[in-house]
């Protein structure tokens, strides 16, 4: 079975259809935090090409970028703190995501 609990595998093409399974990757109560959990699992699974395509998904489904985990903190504030993150950052820009108030503090 393909999704959010299959380990990384390095350039390996993901359908579309496994791309989404991300989406129900959030707490499984569909809980406050349940957007930013989605965004983050696929954050840590994906190239960033696949990234890139999820956020389209993501908005597309009425999904919230800009969710917030306990801290106030997005995933683009996360993600702009890592070395590797600046193409995970831009997909996230591109998509409209914007930076939290919690990330100038």
């Amino acid at each position: 079975m393909s999704g959010p609990d299959k380990p990384k595998v390095i350039g390996e093409e993901w359908s579309d259809e496994r791309v989404k399974s991300f989406l129900d990757a959030g707490s499984a109560d569909g809980g406050e935090f349940s957007d930013y959990t989605s965004l983050l699992k696929a954050y840590q699974a994906m190239r960033a090409e696949d990234f890139e395509r999820f956020t389209g998904f993501f908005v597309a489904a009425g999904r919230n970028l800009n969710a917030v985990n306990e801290n106030g903190e997005n995933l683009l504030d996360l993600v702009s703190q890592h070395r590797k993150g600046k193409d995970y950052a831009r997909a996230l820009e591109a998509a409209g995501a914007k930076r939290s108030a919690a990330a100038g503090s």
